[in-house]
């Protein structure tokens, strides 16, 4: 499940993903395992402008990708999330990512330039990846 073509994907991956984004279709490709973290299930489905047929989109996605919960006795990631927080400074949302996919041992793809400054995590940003 983790390691090498392992991916976790951050709310604006998930976006690009749906509609169709070439470039992190090709990222993907070789993936083995591809998840997102449950903060990002609520934070697509908070959307304001969200429409039905964006709705039955998600849900075909969720059918294909593993859903990472929070949920007690994960101390690991808790520890990572509380580290990350606190050492980064970046907001409690992003630090629940990013924790989940250092305890995955995935690469975070993500467009989000501050995230890239967090150690021991990969991160792909599938806007200016080469892969």
């Amino acid at each position: 499940m983790s390691g090498k073509n392992s991916y976790l994907l951050d709310t604006n991956a998930v976006i690009a993903l749906l509609q169709g984004n070439e470039k992190l279709l090709e990222i993907l490709k070789p993936a083995r395992w591809i998840g997102i973290s449950a903060i990002s299930q609520i934070e697509f489905l908070i959307f304001p402008d969200m429409t039905y047929q964006d709705r039955i989109l998600f849900a075909r996605f969720l059918k294909k990708v593993s859903v990472v919960n929070l949920v007690e006795n994960q101390t690991e990631l808790f520890e990572h999330i509380v580290e990350i927080r606190q050492k980064y400074r970046i907001k409690l949302p992003d630090a629940i990512i990013a924790g989940t996919a250092v305890c995955k041992r995935a690469a975070l793809v993500s467009s989000g330039r501050q995230l890239q400054k967090i150690q021991n995590l990969p991160v792909v940003n599938f806007l200016l990846s080469q892969e």
